[in-house]
């Protein structure tokens, strides 16, 4: 296969599966092509688990060819069961309304919106489902699917084999995901669907619908591999819960913390999908920095530099940089100046206490574990007493959790 696109997507890492990859990037060699990405509304922002789609959509605007955006309004009041051994809890529209308009911002970031030919574009399922009747659906799709074929997909084949409930609300969950292709399709000229692997199953019946009414032309499915470490292990989550996307649940040093924290095996890896850094530097960089410490620190302050920037913006970049130089090699001084401030509550609190608020530990049994393990510093003195508190003295505290948490404590 001769596409540059394909080779650079490969490159990088960006994609893992499609149903006929040959002819999907032959076509897209030839003329500018449309490629829709769908995100349920189920929580206030996306986090970095879901970059892999973002990355895979940035590069294919930036090949010459339009992105659009779907938002499943309509599909996240049902439900995706993928991956799911019990049914989602239900969402408000009202919730769902607030979700979305939190999830779009980032988007920005990311991709261009004003370019006449290759500028993203936002739908909405909800805008073709609401007037559609159980009659309309069944008459429409009921002929060209079959239980048998539905049946089969990993998702159902699994709630099954293991006796666990699957209603029939979920169920349909894959019906209207497909159906939203055929839509784009016919509406947009939307030929190439992208996902996650995991939504595999949900894709196909797109194509499945597709391939079955008269007319249409050949679409394609591609998806991106799950974002995993070294070990295999999903990657997206630290001790304090999901690295998100959005400033608002993820402070942007935090954000910039995660990148620079990756593992030596994995630095290459991120580089190549999560920058716009020339694929050739990056493979010569991290070479270098196999046998080369201080190679490696740059690599990763690279990877967190130009990740932030991307998602966050060049201020909120230049800020975390600055502000971890403080936290590693400056003064106590200098890093209650840089660090971020966390107060007291009372007069005095308890440190246990006081990291549970902050959400810094997950419970109290987790922080007293922390301690014990000699895992707390306060002013680069290590804490062992369990009812260490910290008291109104009008001094601020440097409060270090292991080697990469730090904070100043106000205590005025």
């Amino acid at each position: 296969m001769s596409s540059a696109l394909y080779q650079q997507l490969l490159e990088r890492g960006l994609v893992y599966q499609s149903n006929d990859f040959e002819k999907a990037f032959e076509l897209a060699g030839y003329e500018r092509q449309s490629a829709y990405l769908g995100y349920d509304c189920t929580a206030p922002s996306l986090h970095v688990g879901h970059l892999m789609g973002i990355m895979l959509l940035r590069q294919w605007q930036k090949a010459g060819h339009r992105p659009i955006l779907l938002f499943g309004s309509a599909t996240t009041l049902i439900g995706d069961p993928t991956g799911k051994h019990s049914a989602r809890v239900m969402l408000t529209p009202e919730v769902v309304a607030a979700n979305k308009a939190n999830m779009i911002g980032v988007f920005k970031q990311f991709l261009d919106f004003d370019d006449p030919d290759t500028g993203a574009i936002v739908v909405d399922n909800i805008d073709w489902w609401k007037d559609v009747s159980y009659l309309d659906l069944l008459r429409t799709v009921g002929p060209l699917l079959t239980v048998n074929r539905m049946v089969s997909f990993d998702t159902v084949k699994r709630r099954l084999e293991q006796q666990q409930p699957l209603s029939f609300l979920e169920f349909n969950y894959m019906i209207l995901q497909g159906y939203d292709f055929v839509h784009l399709l016919k509406n947009y000229r939307c030929r190439y669907q992208f996902g996650g692997s995991d939504q595999w199953g949900n894709m196909i019946v797109g194509t499945d619908l597709i391939d079955k009414m008269e007319s249409l032309p050949q679409s394609f499915i591609v998806t991106t591999p799950l974002l995993t470490n070294s070990s295999g292990q999903k990657m997206g989550k630290t001790e304090n819960g999901a690295v998100w996307l959005n400033a608002d649940m993820c402070s942007d040093y935090d954000y910039w913390q995660f990148w620079r924290n990756c593992s030596d095996e994995d630095c290459q890896k991120l580089l190549l999908a999560f920058t716009d850094c020339p694929t050739d530097e990056i493979i010569s960089l991290c070479e270098a920095a196999k046998n080369d410490a201080e190679k490696m620190n740059q690599a990763k302050i690279l990877l967190a530099n130009e990740q932030t920037k991307m998602c966050r913006g060049k201020a909120a970049q230049e800020a975390s940089y600055m502000r971890a130089q403080a936290a590693f090699s400056g003064s106590l001084e200098e890093k209650r100046l840089a660090l971020q401030q966390l107060s007291i509550n009372d007069e005095a609190e308890l440190l246990i206490d006081f990291l549970v608020r902050h959400q810094l530990a997950e419970s109290k049994s987790f922080a007293r574990k922390l301690i014990m393990q000699n895992g707390v510093r306060v002013d680069d003195i290590v804490v062992t007493d369990l009812h260490y508190k910290f008291e109104k003295s009008g001094l601020p505290v440097v409060l270090s959790l292991g080697k990469k948490r730090h904070y100043t404590v106000t205590t005025a």
